[in-house]
């Protein structure tokens, strides 16, 4: 085989393989992202944001970002009478005005027709963590900072954790029965469901919850959701933690329900830490000795870490 000839083979064997790993990946090619930075975030599918967001902590956090997901690498030791090391997630929405590529939110309540969404996390038998949603309320169209209700979805937890506030109640939604837990976090009120059976992988409709808040909380039809968020807050160890899928679709009735959002930052030059306090620690607040709240501080800014 002539020189020209190799040199055209192995432009076609790259080609092929670029090929095929678009083909893979759902028609676009995409490589495995790390990201070590504190506040780091990277885009998913055009469509979600993963965020590391290591607010609580100085010990290394890396997320490895992939096609659907992420998974973290960390060794933390935090002590679980105090915040977490971090909230790493993936998201739908808007966030400190960092908002998902497309994205339809923020949207009025009253105006959403469908909203659902889907996730498989992994998680090991070891360490202290909660694998959580976050979906963010506001009587406002606000993408800008922290949202006035906080809704907790605890899809599982290990350790000696529970969420802001006090239980209050419990409740069935989607076939699953949830222990309600009601309770102010110093910037934000929080109402947090805590499945009773831990839940690995689940497709379920976001209004069911909405609407099951909106009988515990000021929330009303008329203000706006602004975001979806899936991940974990690791106290002890983090590795082995893992959002292996995520999908969130929100669609509205018209126009008149959805709030063009800014333009997406995904590498603002200026990060700010992305998650505020489940609640301000205090002891009223712990269940028992030894037991802490989800707990994320105020940014140095002054503002809520959202």
């Amino acid at each position: 085989m002539t020189r020209p000839s190799r040199a055209l083979a192995t432009i076609g064997l790259m080609l092929a393989s670029f090929i095929t790993a678009a083909v893979a990946g759902g028609g676009t090619a995409q490589a495995s992202t790390q990201i070590c930075d504190k506040y780091g975030s990277a885009t998913v599918q055009d469509r979600y944001i993963v965020m590391n967001n290591r607010w609580g902590v100085d010990t290394p956090q890396c997320v490895n970002v992939g096609t659907a997901g992420f998974a973290i690498t960390a060794s933390h030791n935090k002590p679980t009478n105090g915040a977490p090391a971090s909230y790493t997630a993936i998201y739908y929405g808007c966030h400190y005005d960092n908002c998902s590529p497309h994205t339809t939110l923020p949207m009025q309540i009253g105006k959403i027709s469908s909203a659902t969404s889907s996730v498989s996390f992994s998680y090991p038998a070891s360490g202290v963590y909660n694998v959580s949603y976050d979906i963010w309320l506001d009587p406002a169209a606000n993408s800008h900072g922290t949202n006035k209700q906080e809704l907790m979805i605890w899809f599982a937890k290990r350790g000696p954790i529970h969420p802001v506030g006090s239980r209050v109640a419990t409740a069935t939604i989607g076939g699953h029965t949830w222990d309600v837990w009601s309770g102010f976090n110093g910037s934000s009120d929080v109402v947090s469901y805590v499945a009773q059976s831990p839940i690995t992988k689940w497709n379920f409709d976001v209004r069911a919850f909405i609407d099951n808040v909106k009988t515990r909380s000021t929330v009303t039809n008329a203000w706006y959701m602004t975001s979806i968020q899936a991940g974990f807050e690791p106290w002890v160890g983090g590795t082995g933690l893992a959002v292996n899928d995520f999908a969130a679709n929100v669609s509205g009735g018209g126009t008149s329900g959805a709030v063009p959002p800014p333009a997406p930052s995904h590498t603002p030059s200026s990060p700010a830490p992305s998650h505020v306090p489940s609640h301000v620690p205090s002891q009223s607040h712990a269940a028992s000795a030894g037991s802490t709240p989800s707990t994320r501080p105020a940014s140095p800014s002054g503002r809520p870490c959202r």
